[in-house]
C-alpha cells in the first residue's frame, strides 16, 4: 500500500496485474495520450513492484452546475515518461478533455467534461505505451489499470439547499471533547496517537488536556435530541477529517487525508448518517474546512506532486523515491519531531493587514500568506491551479456527499486571496442558497470587511464570501462588560463599535459568538458573574447577526482567563464521558447556578426560534446612560406595496434619516426591547425616552419570567442584569402617517441604491454647509 491509512470509501485502491483482462464494456469511448514534455530531470523508479493506485475524488455526481471534473491519480507504477501513458474512457456522454502532469511522474491529472453525462458507472482504462516502436501501427499498449468510476444521481433539491441564516443559532462542538459514544473506536492500529493512557483517571496531568479523549460522531448523534431541545438549529463541528499526527491530533486542523473521516471519530458513512439524523430534528450541520494548510503526515508529504505544491518550496525538497514514512512507529507524544522531508520552514508573520495594505512591501505580504503555522502544518500553495481545483472540488464533494448546510472556513485570509475568490464563488455558484463563514481573527472591522461579498475595495478585489466571524464586536462585548461605566468606558464602547457596521457590505450576515475553541470561556472572562454572563449571551442571541454558542457555555464551563489554554478550554462536556461527576444532558449533579444558566439559555433560544423580530428585524439602540443600555429589535407584521416602499425610500432620503423608517418607529411592528443594566443597586428607567418606539403600548411580556410588565410608568430595575420584553402593537392604533412604512430589512431595496442616494443627499448638504461657512467667513 502507498499508505496504510486510506479507506475504500474515500480513496480507490486497485490491485491489478499487468496482464489485466482486455474485456471492454459495450459503450462509447474516448482516449488521450499524455502530451510530450521534457522529462530529462525526472527520476524513473524501477524498484517498485507493487501496483497500488489512489484516485481522488473516488466518485462524483452527474448534473452538477460545473460539468468539469479533475481526477487526481497517484501510482508508483506509472511509467517515468508521461508521454507513455494512455487513457481510454468507456462510458456514455463523457468527454476526456486532457491529461496533465506536473513535476512528479507518479501523479496523473485527468480532466473530464460531464455536461452530457447521466448517472452511471464507467471505466477509466489506463495503459502504458511502448515508445520504442517506430510506427504507430506497431506500438503496443500494456494495460495498467481498469478503474470503475461512478457518477451518482444527486439528491432532489441538492442545488437549492438552504444554508444557515439569521433564523439559526449555531452550536460549536469540539468532537473529541463532547461525548464518547463508541469506545471501541478510541484507538486505531493505523493511527499514531492513541487515547491518553492517563485519561479521566488523572486529568490533573497537564498533558492530558492536549491528548485525545475519545469523543466521536456517535457521541454527538446520541445527544442530538438534547441539542434540539436546547434550541440551537445548526451544528458547527471542528474538523472530523483524519489527523494522523504524533500529537495534538484531537483538534482536527492538521489534516492528513482530505477525503476521510478520522476513524477515531467514525467513518464517512457515520458522518453522513449524523447529518441526516440531525436534519430530521431540525438541525443543520456546518463543516469546518481548512484550505490554508495540511498536516505534516499527509500522504502528499512523502512524495510531493510538485516543487510548488507547498509554499516555501526552497525548504521542501521533493522525495520521489520509494521510501515511505513509518506510520506504525510508537509515537513519543511529547516530541515535536516530524517524519517528513521538510526542514526549517518559514513561519507566518500573522500580519494580516499586509493583504490589503496599499503601502505593504511584497516581502511582508509573502511572509504572512506563504509562511507556515507550525512545522506540523505545511502551508499549501493555492496558486497552483491543480491544487486549487483539488481543494475546490473537495469542499463541494463534502457538501454534496454529506448534505451540509454550511462551511466554516478556517484561517481565511492566510490563503492566496485570488484562490479564495475562486473557491467561494465556485461553492456559492454550485449552491446559490448556501452559506460560508470565514475566520478572520482581527479586532479591526475595516480589515474584516475587506473579505465580505459586496464590499467595494479600493484595490478592486471582490469576494463571494457571504459571512465572517465577528471578532471586532466579540472583543468589544467582553471589554464593555468588564469595564466600569464612564463617559468613554463600558457599554459606550460596544455602542460605538456597532456604529462601524457602515463599513460592511452586509453586517447582518456576520456570525457573532460568545466564545469558540480558540477563546477562553465566557463565564470565566466575566469573572464568573452570572448577571454579566446573561448579558453577554443575550447580546449575542438578540444582535442583528447570526449567533453562535460554544458547547458547554449553557452550563457555565470555565477556563483560565489569560493566555492560550486550548486543551482546558476544550474540556470534556459534563456527562459525555464515563464516570462524569455531572451530566448536563440529564441535569444530574448540576449546581443550582448551572441549572439556572441552562434554563436561561434554553428559554431564550426557543423564544428566538419563533421570533421574527430577533431573527430578521431592524435594530434601534439608544446611547447608554448611567450604566443602562437599551436596544430594540423590530419587524413589521404586514407586507408593503411597491408604492409604499418607494414612498418610504423617498422620505428617508429627503429627511436624511437612517432610522426614520426603521420598523422600530412603526406602530404596526412586533418589537423586542432588551435592557442591559450594570447597576448593583435598584435604578428606575424613565421610559419616556423610548416613546418613539413604545408608542401607546401599555404592557409587555418578560420572555424569561413570563410576567407582565407595565409600560405606563417607569420601569424599576432591582439589580444588575438583563431584561427582555416582548411588545405587541396596539390593534386599535394605526397612524395614517406611519402605517405601512417599511423597515430597512423589509424594504427589499439594494444597499448600494440606498447608500448612493444617501451619499448624494449628504454631499449636497455638505456643499450647502461649505457655502454657508464661506459666506460667514467673508462677512466676519
Amino acid at each position: 500500500m502507498i499508505l496504510n491509512l486510506r479507506s475504500l470509501t474515500t480513496s480507490l485502491v486497485i490491485m491489478l496485474s499487468l496482464g489485466a483482462s482486455a474485456h471492454t464494456a459495450q459503450a462509447s469511448s474516448s482516449s488521450l495520450s499524455s502530451p510530450l514534455q521534457d522529462t530529462s530531470s525526472q527520476h524513473q523508479d524501477t524498484s517498485s513492484q507493487h501496483q497500488d493506485l489512489t484516485l481522488e475524488p473516488a466518485f462524483w455526481w452527474a448534473g452538477m452546475q460545473n460539468p468539469e471534473l479533475q481526477l487526481m491519480l497517484y501510482s508508483r507504477d506509472f511509467p517515468s515518461l508521461p508521454q507513455q501513458l494512455k487513457v481510454d474512457i468507456q462510458g456514455h456522454g463523457i468527454t476526456l478533455k486532457s491529461l496533465e502532469h506536473i513535476d512528479n511522474p507518479h501523479y496523473l491529472f485527468i480532466n473530464l467534461d460531464l455536461s452530457q453525462a447521466a448517472p452511471q458507472t464507467f471505466e477509466l482504462v489506463i495503459s502504458s505505451t511502448d515508445l520504442a516502436s517506430k510506427t504507430s501501427a506497431s506500438k503496443t499498449n500494456t494495460p495498467l489499470y481498469r478503474l470503475p468510476y461512478t457518477l451518482q444521481a444527486r439528491v432532489k433539491g441538492s442545488r437549492e439547499r438552504q444554508g444557515f441564516s439569521n433564523k439559526d443559532v449555531i452550536y460549536l462542538i469540539t468532537p473529541d471533547r463532547f461525548a464518547n459514544g463508541d469506545t471501541s473506536n478510541d484507538n486505531q492500529a493505523d493511527m499514531i496517537e492513541q487515547v491518553a493512557a492517563n485519561s479521566p483517571s488523572n486529568p490533573s496531568n497537564p498533558y492530558y488536556h492536549d491528548a485525545r479523549h475519545g469523543g466521536d460522531i456517535a457521541g454527538i448523534s446520541q445527544h442530538l435530541a438534547y441539542l434540539a431541545k436546547l434550541g440551537v438549529t445548526q451544528l458547527w463541528i471542528n474538523p472530523l477529517l483524519e489527523n494522523n499526527q504524533a500529537q495534538y491530533s484531537y483538534h482536527g486542523y492538521s489534516i492528513t487525508n482530505l477525503y476521510r473521516v478520522d476513524p477515531r471519530f467514525g467513518s464517512n458513512e457515520d458522518y453522513k448518517a449524523l447529518v441526516a439524523k440531525a436534519n430530521k430534528l431540525g438541525l443543520g450541520v456546518i463543516k469546518d474546512v481548512v484550505v490554508n494548510h495540511i498536516g505534516s503526515n499527509h500522504w502528499w508529504l512523502n512524495d510531493l506532486p510538485s516543487q510548488d505544491w507547498l509554499n516555501d518550496a526552497t525548504k521542501t525538497p521533493l522525495n520521489n523515491h520509494e521510501s515511505k514514512p513509518d506510520l506504525t512507529q510508537s509515537a513519543d507524544t511529547k516530541s515535536s519531531t516530524i517524519t517528513s522531508s521538510v526542514t526549517s520552514p518559514r513561519f507566518t508573520s500573522h500580519r494580516r493587514t499586509t493583504v490589503q495594505d496599499p503601502y505593504a512591501a511584497a516581502q511582508d505580504h509573502s511572509d504572512f500568506v506563504d509562511g507556515w503555522f507550525t512545522d506540523t502544518m505545511p502551508d499549501l500553495n493555492q496558486s497552483n491551479p491543480k491544487l486549487a481545483t483539488y481543494l475546490i472540488q473537495n469542499s463541494i464533494w463534502w457538501v454534496e456527499y454529506a448534505g451540509l448546510s454550511g462551511i466554516r472556513e478556517d484561517t481565511y485570509s492566510y490563503a492566496d486571496k485570488g484562490f479564495l475568490a475562486k473557491w467561494s464563488k465556485a461553492v456559492m455558484t454550485e449552491y446559490p442558497n448556501f452559506n460560508i463563514v470565514g475566520e478572520e481573527w482581527t479586532a479591526n472591522p475595516i480589515t474584516m470587511s475587506y473579505w465580505q461579498k459586496g464590499k467595494i475595495n479600493i484595490d478592486g478585489y471582490t469576494s463571494d464570501l457571504p459571512s465572517l466571524m465577528d471578532f471586532p464586536l466579540y472583543e468589544k462585548l467582553i471589554a464593555s462588560l468588564n469595564e466600569p461605566e464612564s463617559w468613554d468606558t463600558g457599554f459606550i464602547k460596544l455602542y460605538e463599535m456597532l456604529a462601524n457596521d457602515l463599513v460592511y457590505a452586509d453586517p447582518s450576515q456576520l456570525v457573532l459568538f460568545e466564545g469558540n475553541h480558540d477563546t477562553n470561556r465566557i463565564f470565566s472572562l466575566v469573572k464568573e458573574n452570572i448577571d454579566l454572563y446573561k448579558m453577554a449571551l443575550t447580546y449575542v442571541l438578540t444582535a442583528k447577526r447570526i449567533p453562535q454558542l460554544f458547547y458547554g457555555t449553557e452550563v457555565l464551563m470555565t477556563s483560565p482567563t489569560e493566555g492560550r489554554h486550548d486543551g482546558v478550554v476544550r474540556s470534556d462536556f459534563p456527562g459525555g464521558f464515563a464516570n462524569s461527576a455531572t451530566n448536563a444532558f440529564t441535569g444530574q449533579g448540576l449546581s443550582e447556578p448551572q441549572r439556572q444558566a441552562q434554563q436561561f439559555v434554553r428559554t431564550l433560544l426557543n423564544y428566538r426560534k419563533q421570533s421574527p423580530a430577533l431573527q430578521s428585524g431592524d435594530l434601534l439602540h439608544f446611547v447608554p446612560q448611567d450604566g443602562v443600555y437599551v436596544q430594540f429589535r423590530c419587524v413589521l407584521n404586514a407586507l408593503l406595496s411597491a408604492e409604499q416602499k418607494a414612498e418610504a425610500l423617498k422620505s428617508r432620503i429627503q429627511n436624511n434619516s437612517l432610522t426614520q423608517h426603521n420598523a422600530c418607529t412603526q406602530p404596526s411592528a412586533d418589537k423586542v426591547m432588551v435592557i442591559y443594566n450594570k447597576n448593583d443597586k435598584a435604578v428606575t428607567l424613565d421610559i419616556n425616552r423610548f416613546a418613539s418606539v413604545l408608542g401607546d403600548s401599555g404592557a409587555a411580556t418578560d420572555i424569561i419570567s413570563g410576567k407582565t410588565v407595565s409600560l405606563n410608568q417607569a420601569i424599576t430595575l432591582p439589580h444588575a442584569g438583563v431584561t427582555i420584553l416582548e411588545l405587541k402593537p396596539n390593534s386599535k392604533s394605526k397612524s395614517p402617517l406611519n402605517a405601512g412604512l417599511p423597515s430597512r430589512q423589509d424594504s427589499m431595496l439594494s444597499r448600494n441604491q440606498a447608500n448612493a442616494l444617501t451619499r448624494a443627499h449628504t454631499n449636497n448638504s455638505a456643499i450647502n454647509l461649505a457655502k454657508h461657512s464661506t459666506q460667514k467667513g467673508t462677512q466676519s
